[in-house]
């Protein structure tokens, strides 16, 4: 049944539980088929409401900051892969507590913290705790410099020649995340230059994690290639594999409700100004940027239909992405319903301009909705002092 817009505020990121669930599920086969072990990325799904889903399917999560780590803990009950370009003095005994996998971002990193990681070992025994090293292949397939790990001057991973040729004693594991929404055509390449450059090293460690960007929910994704190239890599070097996909997790499970405020006519083109804002409840639209769809729009400008440019409602003058042709003319009123807005789209929100931010809410598999959160005043207020 399709959702009842009219049970929704405006506007309001509408999670679908059952579509959330067909991912879980497929990505759930691909884990159990290929040996290998898929968890929840929270830099692109930090949707704790959502947690008690997941947590039916996958059974692990990772973090990038002490904030997540605990959302984690609370939420989904389990102790958390953790990974951070740099770790702060003062968080990092706390993170070693509420952590199952630390994966360290430099040799640097890890000389300065590696006394605290024995030490820690020492006193907590029953506490399972194991270290890793990011490392930067050289190679990635990613367009966009913003999104790309592999640029040179990147700050992300450590390059082969900075590496001894055996692993520092208590590090186990090795991490890459070199994908962004890529197939798996891509981690076939990505895997071909990791090896030439970390083969031997990977024979020495306990586990490779393979970071995000496997975008294995889209449709045509290859999904025989992947179980392939994780199982060979997991049999060839004796280790276990980790996945952290983002997107995949969430990748077409909902949308931003969204209502037309006016209308109006700035020098020929037609705007309709919306009650949201892409800079700052869309900002990856802007950062990619990509051009959203729009349920029931023509995604480019046709001739002889009604074609409106999307305009947010904050009064920065690039809050605006466009433009969309319709069938009729639109009207204050009018709900305009953007796709796929799940994924690394509300952990981006914010309230500039002391815009609110959009509700969050779940159609649920009753095909009721159910209202998890709202904001107002006091939601603005507590970001600033």
């Amino acid at each position: 049944m399709p959702i009842d817009y009219s049970q929704i505020p405006s506007p309001c990121f509408v999670l679908e539980e059952e579509l959330l669930r067909k991912n879980l599920r497929l990505i759930d086969s691909v884990q159990n088929a290929a040996g290998c072990k898929i968890i929840l990325a929270l830099k692109g799904f930090s949707m704790y409401s959502a947690f008690p889903i997941v947590r039916e399917y996958l059974s692990g999560a990772t973090a990038s900051s002490l904030n997540e780590v605990k959302l984690i803990n609370d939420y989904m009950g389990y102790q958390s892969h953790t990974y951070m370009p740099a770790y702060l003095d003062q968080e990092f005994g706390e993170i070693m507590e509420r952590s199952s996998h630390i994966t360290f971002n430099s040799l640097s990193q890890w000389e300065r913290f590696k006394d605290r990681v024995e030490a820690f070992k020492a006193s907590n025994p029953s506490h399972e705790l194991s270290c890793g090293i990011r490392v930067n292949p050289q190679y990635s397939e990613v367009a966009t410099d913003m999104y790309n790990p592999c640029v040179p001057g990147s700050r992300l991973g450590v390059t082969r020649d900075k590496l001894p040729d055996v692993l520092p004693e208590g590090i186990d594991g090795i991490h890459f995340h070199t994908l962004c929404e890529n197939g798996s055509d891509t981690l076939e390449r990505t895997l071909a230059a990791l090896e030439s450059r970390f083969g031997d090293l990977l024979h020495q460690a306990k586990w490779l994690n393979m970071g995000g960007g496997h975008l294995m929910t889209r449709e045509g994704y290859d999904l025989d290639k992947l179980i392939l190239l994780v199982s060979t890599i997991r049999e060839k070097y004796n280790l276990d594999v980790i996945l952290e996909p983002g997107s995949a997790i969430a990748w077409r499970t909902g949308e931003l409700v969204t209502t037309v405020l006016d209308v109006m006519d700035s020098q020929g083109i037609d705007v309709a100004i919306l009650d949201t804002s892409f800079a700052a409840h869309m900002p990856d639209t802007l950062e990619m940027p990509y051009k959203p769809v729009i349920k029931g729009a023509y995604h480019e400008a046709l001739t002889g239909k009604p074609t409106y440019r999307m305009g947010g409602m904050t009064c920065l003058a690039g809050d605006f992405i466009g433009d969309y042709s319709f069938d009729q003319p639109l009207q204050i009123g009018d709900k305009i319903i953007f796709e796929d807005m799940i994924h690394y789209t509300m952990v981006k929100t914010t309230t500039f301009n002391g815009v609110n931010l959009p509700s969050i809410g779940i159609w649920e598999k009753s095909q009721e909705f159910k209202l998890v959160r709202s904001y107002g005043y006091e939601s603005f207020k507590d970001r600033l002092s």
